[in-house]
């Protein structure tokens, strides 16, 4: 049944590409009620700024149906704009490169993996996704959004390495390392009593 429904999914949003592509404008804001919370979604995480979001949201659209003839079907739809968003976001960091700071990676212990990680495990999972979303903003842009992809919008490695051009190698360790960073920030800012109530191992 899933894969029955998502293939329909799929193929929705085909019928209405073919649609705007034979002359249907009003077609495309389909796609954009569909996506548009994906896309500001992904912008707002790594831009930090509403403002700046929602311009990189607006030209992510505008830049999608300009070029909606070379989208082949090869992904699916929804992984191809979240490239154009996701380029989108880059080039306004580039724009503003001295208004964000990157930290410097912090030493973890194996230890200290453990024992946080035993702790969000040990919490419900709406508790473990406040936890966790809260101290995403404290990482860079670069390793937030890789997070944010696989843990929240739940893409699988492959559409990663499409949308950002990484290789699975250089993918893999650039998670492993925001992982890592992801680890040490909540060990460092994750509320005293959390910890206290659960307890470390």
């Amino acid at each position: 049944m899933y894969v029955i429904v998502k293939v329909a999914i799929i193929n929705n949003d085909q019928t209405y590409i073919e649609k705007i592509l034979q002359g249907n404008t009003n077609a495309f804001a389909f796609l954009v009620e569909k996506y548009k919370v994906m896309v500001f979604s992904l912008a707002l995480k790594m831009l930090k700024n509403k403002e700046e979001a929602e311009e990189v949201s607006q030209d992510t659209f505008i830049k999608a149906y300009k070029n909606l003839s070379k989208f082949k079907g090869d992904s699916k739809f929804s992984t191809w704009l979240y490239k154009i968003a996701y380029r989108n976001c880059l080039d306004n960091l580039k724009k503003n490169k001295e208004r964000y700071v990157v930290d410097t990676i912090d030493e973890v212990t194996i230890h200290k993996i453990s024992s946080t990680e035993d702790i969000l495990e040990s919490i419900s999972r709406k508790e473990r996704a406040i936890v966790i979303k809260k101290c995403l903003n404290d990482l860079p842009e670069e390793e937030r959004t890789l997070l944010w992809m696989f843990y929240f919008d739940e893409l699988n490695l492959k559409e990663i390495m499409e949308i950002t051009g990484l290789s699975s190698s250089n993918l893999k360790v650039k998670l492993h390392r925001a992982r890592k960073r992801l680890v040490s920030v909540v060990e460092k800012n994750v509320e005293p009593e959390l910890i206290n109530h659960y307890g470390r191992k």
